[in-house]
């Protein structure tokens, strides 16, 4: 079965990634624009507001893509938008190698559950924006996120 990534989990990802219409580097360093989109995006730069859901819809696609690929086990529409956002949060190569998606495979979703919270940390330091980015899609995923 292919999932589709639902209004909620797309409100969700617009809600902690955040709007910004003019070029900015995150805490990277990395040229950021819209709701998170990098890579052709320069100093300086501006979109508008449908520019930047068109942007959020292209990138999310390839997160959306890569769960439905890799996930080997029923989910809810709550668990596939949980993990459709860790997903473009993290990068497709986070997921893919995740303790996360492998417990998921086995069917244990209390243990998959639980694994969100350990992806709280940039740049070796704990982040209160990522605490409550995992909590808000482990809530979604277990079901009294929706």
């Amino acid at each position: 079965m292919t999932y589709q990534f639902s209004p909620q989990g797309l409100s969700l990802t617009k809600q902690f990634e955040g709007l910004r219409l003019t070029a900015y580097q995150d805490v990277a360093g990395v040229w950021t624009i819209g709701y998170g989109h990098t890579g052709d995006v320069h100093p300086g730069q501006t979109i508008t507001n449908e520019q930047a859901d068109s942007l959020l819809l292209s990138d999310m696609a390839i997160a959306i893509a890569c769960v439905n690929r890799l996930v080997k086990v029923p989910l809810t529409q709550g668990q596939f938008d949980a993990l459709c956002d860790f997903t473009f949060n993290e990068g497709v190569g986070n997921f893919t190698t995740s303790t996360l998606l492998r417990v998921l495979n086995t069917g244990d979703y209390t243990a998959a559950a639980k694994q969100f919270s350990v992806w709280v940390y940039a740049g070796g330091k704990v982040q209160a924006g990522l605490e409550r980015r995992r909590a808000a899609e482990q809530a979604m995923f277990s079901g009294s996120g929706e």
